[in-house]
């Protein structure tokens, strides 16, 4: 259940290192970088683990907490680990961490920076929580998620026109595409 959630600290701790101490969080930029590779690395290495169980066994099926309405239903909030979720877990976070390290050096001058390390860790936080979902009031939350960082990236650099177009385009299709 913690594979979604490793590389969340990342953004929590950039966002409120931003707020509380904004000098001593940039001058120690590239140290965030790292520490968002490192952790997206420690997912891979759990989903990798995960795949290998899967060859020899059935999907694993637990939930983590369970919401008791009344007598007649209750809500569990948990995670399915399958063939495919391992599979996709793998996928996810090679390509993060690929598009982090190029991100190091590309954006290595940009003033947003560590703006873009915490939205990026931030989705593959919110797209591995999506494929280990399971139920579907779990899926519209992380799907929602994944809109959101969707939404925030690809207007990373809302103060291009172009940027700010197309980051307003791909929020109304997602509204109305839902």
């Amino acid at each position: 259940w913690i594979i979604p959630f490793i590389p969340l600290p990342v953004p929590m701790l950039i966002g409120a290192g931003l707020i509380l101490f904004p000098t001593a969080t940039k001058s120690f930029r590239r140290m965030w970088a790292f520490q968002s590779v490192l952790l997206l690395s420690i997912v891979m290495i759990f989903s990798i683990y995960l795949s290998l169980q899967q060859i020899n066994s059935s999907s694993v099926s637990q939930y983590v907490w369970s919401w008791i309405i009344n007598n007649d239903f209750s809500l569990e909030f948990g995670y399915l680990i399958d063939p495919l979720t391992s599979i996709m877990s793998i996928l996810i976070t090679t390509v993060g961490i690929m598009v982090l390290i190029y991100s190091d050096n590309y954006m290595a001058h940009d003033q947003g920076y560590l703006r873009f390390f915490a939205y990026m860790s931030f989705f593959s936080t919110s797209m591995l929580g999506l494929v280990t979902s399971s139920n579907l009031i779990q899926i519209y939350i992380f799907w929602e998620l994944v809109g959101l960082c969707s939404y925030l990236l690809i207007g990373f650099w809302f103060t291009r026109p172009v940027a700010a177009n197309a980051c307003q385009k791909a929020f109304v299709t997602n509204r109305v595409g839902e």
